[in-house]
C-alpha cells in the first residue's frame, strides 16, 4: 500500500496542482507513474487523494438538451377504426387518430357512455375533430349493425 510519506513536498504540490487543473483519478495515477515513477493502483491513488485532502473537480456533465416536442402536424382528417375484440367492459372499442396526428383509444361501455383515452396525457382534441369523430363513430357503429 502506498503512503503519502513516500512523497516530497514538491510532489504533493504537483499532485494538488494537477487536481486543481481538473485531473481525475486516472490522470493522477498515470502522471504519478510517468513523472514520479510510482506505479499505483486505482484504489491506492484514491486513498492518496483522500489522505492529502485533495478535492477533485467534478467534470461538468452536459445535460441532454431538452427534447423539443414538435407539435403534431395536422393531416386534415380524423380516422376511426373499430377493434375486432372489444376492450373488457366495453360493447365496442377502437382507435382514433385526430387531424393533428394525436391518437387514442375509444370505447362505448355497457350503458352506451363513450370514453376516450388519448395517448398523450391531458390531450383534448379540437371541437371540429370531436364533431368529425362522432360522425365517423356513428357511421362505423351503424355499419356493423350494433
Amino acid at each position: 500500500m502506498f503512503s503519502p510519506k513516500q512523497l516530497s513536498g514538491e510532489q504533493i504540490t504537483d499532485i494538488k496542482s494537477w487536481a486543481a487543473g481538473g485531473a481525475q483519478l486516472p490522470d493522477i495515477q498515470l502522471r504519478m507513474k510517468e513523472e514520479f515513477g510510482f506505479s499505483l493502483t486505482y484504489m491506492d491513488t484514491r486513498f492518496l487523494v483522500l489522505d492529502l485532502g485533495i478535492e477533485l473537480i467534478e467534470e461538468k456533465k452536459e445535460e441532454p438538451a431538452a427534447e423539443l416536442k414538435q407539435a403534431p402536424v395536422p393531416t386534415g382528417a380524423v380516422s376511426v377504426k373499430m377493434d375486432a375484440i372489444a376492450l373488457p367492459g366495453a360493447i365496442v372499442s377502437g382507435k382514433v387518430v385526430f387531424s393533428d396526428g394525436e391518437a387514442g383509444i375509444w370505447m362505448l361501455d355497457q350503458t352506451g357512455r363513450p370514453g376516450l383515452d388519448p395517448d398523450t396525457p391531458g390531450y383534448a382534441p379540437s371541437r371540429e375533430d370531436l364533431v368529425e369523430f362522432q360522425k365517423q363513430l356513428r357511421a362505423l357503429i351503424e355499419s356493423t349493425g350494433l
